[in-house]
């Protein structure tokens, strides 16, 4: 194996994590490494002043011609004015406006050797324009319902910049296109909710193809006289021109006024809905970022993409119904949001979807969507909680005025791709995350796929700040000739994306770094999600206990069937135990949980970076008390005290559990009185340490307070490692114990072991 690499692969410095610390120097060495080589990727993370420059380049990038970018780990030749490129080996001449002022002491910024990322802003690529903000609203909803997301969305419309375009559809049994260009009076074009519609019949009903001549334009925009500058003249106006009307249309948002008997379910058209919005775009700005935010608030059961009947008698698919493959609308629904939002090969356009329903809304359907687009999935209860409210709020948030170029603008980016390089001695095996393939045939691409594979390039439709991609990588040196000591490899991510001020930006990361077990525990746990969508959840639980187990006895310290010799290094220490939680989690549990969950907190994963990932898999613990300040606690039912308060953060919820005398002093009112400060201060804490997470987070956590023994105290027990339960001997030390008839982590790691050092 190869020795460590430079320390610029961190998270930190150039927003990449690897999951192993060294390399195989073969194939045949990979294979016995078990755990998958690969990267996590945050395209958009900022990075501190040491790593980057702070101001994008105002230039094109110098390019090889294997395309990859001009970077620190390129040989220069000063006296010939060459650089040697790291990944194909081939000399290149400095263009004159380099080799004119290239010294030793005198670097441009790509070549600074702490610069592993830089990005350009491109001048050969004209200004895209304003963003687009395409509305489409469920009118099935209850009044209340309406009422609290037409002004969720009021406030929503002051966040944008006043030069984004906007656009409003409605639907329900029935979809409206609202032309906003009439000031007087509210105008709409329906159409009906039972039909797929195509972008040119789309712009026939809209009276948008009365000049069939128009030509593309290289911004994504049609030609004067084109359907699609009418669409933009009409029904995707700027924010500045069209507001009042917005606003007003939103104000006088009705329930959908076509009867339901009561036997039945609404006549909800939201897949009918997608496609006229699909089109819209197409029609307008083809090849243009833009995002379409679905706002639903129940079941498709009407046209394209319905997932039940309007019978009420008639159950929601379950998981039972999807493994026995006897929910006849499933495959189907899934088959049209599948190619509803890309009519070329690449994703321009973002789709979220942000569901509010107590019952299922078809995000399993829509999943495949939303990821192939970089959009968003906001799940909860009601558009009056803060779970929606404030997510939706925290979707437009911008950078801090200070910040250079980017200050005042909007901290999101679209109609992005994403181009991985490497050097000859290994090649990229896919991808998993919210990216869609472009097809693209290299020489760095492996036969062995992995995700989303085949190809060395993805497309997003949207990317924001936290979007990170796991990228798979295949050693493809032969065990034959295995790779000298010390040989360095090199990796280069070039993310292309249109920034919110519509100028086209190019972010080259290059590599030569580190990898680590955090790492390859998220890499893992995406495949093993990955795997769900194919696999049942019992092979796919089998594949990770065999992959633990071939890990465990590669890289263990031991003596065959000794168990007592079995030692793990530092470095792999804490692997097993991201297993043991990736096993219990609701990635691979589907105990309590609607197919609807199960999508959407499978997509989470599959989108996150790295910390936020481990959260989800293994969640953190404080435990406050009056011995002292808050300290981390082991995430066990051993940690729960009757004395202590704990604080519970999982991602999806925040949780505050009092412990048994705790709630009593607080039902007693003690924490009012003022001798009892000390105890109200402790109270406050975990409070105040739970609103800053939940500050920092999107989408925004579920918040729950909770009492020991009271029902909702199962969120924070079904959580905890069962070292006690309703089989141990209880010793009378104080733990609370979980019903569950789950192994604990201890008896997990005996088996562990036990089946690593057996011959």
């Amino acid at each position: 194996m190869e020795g460590s690499w430079d320390v610029t692969a961190s998270e930190e410095m150039s927003g990449t994590r690897l999951s192993f610390h060294c390399w195989p120097s073969s194939r045949l060495e990979a294979t016995r490494s078990v755990a998958p080589f690969g990267a996590l990727y945050t395209p958009l993370k900022k990075l501190p002043p040491q790593c980057a420059p702070q101001t994008t380049l105002p230039y094109d990038p110098i390019r090889c011609s294997c395309h990859a970018v001009l970077n620190p780990y390129c040989q220069v030749d000063f006296r010939s004015k060459l650089w040697v490129c790291p990944f194909c080996l081939q000399r290149n001449h400095f263009p004159p406006h380099y080799a004119d002022n290239i010294s030793e002491t005198n670097l441009p910024a790509e070549l600074i050797p702490q610069y592993a990322t830089c990005e350009y802003e491109l001048q050969t690529v004209p200004d895209q324009g304003p963003p687009c903000f395409l509305f489409v609203i469920d009118t099935c909803a209850q009044k209340e319902e309406i009422s609290e997301l037409s002004d969720s969305l009021q406030q929503a419309l002051n966040l944008l910049p006043t030069d984004a375009l906007v656009g409003l559809i409605t639907f329900g049994t029935n979809v409206s296109v609202y032309d906003l260009s009439s000031d007087s009076i509210a105008k709409s074009y329906i159409f009906r909710g039972n039909r797929e519609y195509s972008p040119g019949r789309v712009g026939e009903l809209l009276g948008c193809n009365r000049h069939p001549g128009q030509q593309s334009q290289p911004n994504g925009q049609t030609s004067m006289g084109g359907p699609g500058q009418e669409v933009l003249e009409r029904f995707l106006l700027p924010v500045s021109e069209c507001s009042f009307v917005v606003e007003s249309i939103l104000d006088d948002l009705r329930c959908d006024p076509w009867p339901v008997p009561n036997d039945k379910r609404p006549a909800r058209a939201t897949g009918c809905a997608l496609s006229v919005a699909t089109s819209l775009l197409h029609l307008a700005i083809p090849r243009r970022g833009a995002r379409i935010m679905l706002f639903t608030s129940g079941p498709c059961t009407s046209g394209p993409g319905a997932i039940v009947s309007r019978m009420k008698g008639e159950d929601m698919r379950s998981h039972a119904d999807l493994a026995k493959n006897v929910e006849p609308l499933h495959k189907p629904a899934c088959e049209f949001y599948n190619k509803a939002p890309i009519p070329t090969n690449a994703p321009h356009h973002a789709v979220d979807v942000f569901a509010c329903s107590l019952d299922q809304v078809g995000l399993l359907e829509m999943s495949e969507l939303v990821e192939a687009t970089g959009g968003l999935t906001v799940l909860g209860d009601s558009f009056g909680q803060s779970v929606f409210k404030e997510s939706l709020r925290r979707v437009f948030n911008r950078f801090p005025e200070e910040v250079p170029q980017d200050g005042g603008q909007l901290q999101m980016a679209f109609n992005a791709s994403l181009e991985v390089l490497t050097s000859s001695e290994f090649k990229v095996s896919g991808a998993i995350g919210p990216v869609t393939s472009l097809h693209k045939a290299a020489p760095n691409v492996s036969e062995i796929e992995v995700g989303k594979g085949g190809t060395n390039a993805w497309g997003l439709g949207g990317v924001d700040p936290n979007t990170t991609v796991a990228i798979y990588f295949d050693v493809s040196n032969p065990g034959t000739t295995p790779l000298p000591e010390g040989k360095r490899r090199f990796i280069q991510f070039l993310t292309k994306y249109q920034h919110a001020n519509g100028r086209t930006r190019l972010r080259a990361t290059t590599l030569c770094g580190s990898f680590d077990q955090e790492a390859a525990a998220v890499l893992t746990a995406r495949m093993a999600v990955h795997q769900t969508e194919s696999d049942e959840v019992a092979d796919v639980l089998r594949w990770v206990d065999r992959s633990l187990i071939r890990l465990c006895a590669k890289f263990a310290e031991y003596e065959p069937d000794d168990l007592n010799s079995f030692r793990l290094s530092p470095e792999f220490s804490l692997y097993p135990q991201f297993m043991f939680h990736l096993r219990r989690s609701q990635f691979l549990q589907l105990f309590n949980s609607s197919p609807d969950e199960a999508a959407y907190y499978r997509y989470i994963l599959s989108r996150e970076n790295t910390t936020n990932s481990l959260v989800m898999l293994q969640p953190t613990l404080l435990s406050y008390s009056f011995n002292g300040p808050p300290e981390a606690a082991l995430l066990d039912s051993e940690s729960v005290r009757a004395d202590t308060i704990l604080l519970l953060d999982t991602f999806f919820h925040v949780v505050v559990f009092h412990g048994e005398t705790i709630a009593a002093w607080r039902e007693q009112g003690y924490h009012e009185q003022d001798e009892h400060a000390a105890f109200r201060a402790l109270l406050e804490a975990p409070q105040s340490d739970a609103q800053l997470i939940m500050d920092a987070r999107f989408p925004v956590p579920r918040y729950i307070v909770c009492d020991q023994h009271k029902s909702e105290a199962r969120f924070l027990m079904a959580k905890l490692n069962p070292s006690v339960t309703h089989n141990s001997n209880l010793d009378g030390s104080g733990s609370a114990q979980v019903n569950t008839d789950d192994v604990s982590l201890r008896v997990f790691m005996e088996h562990l072991m036990k089946l690593a050092v057996q011959t």
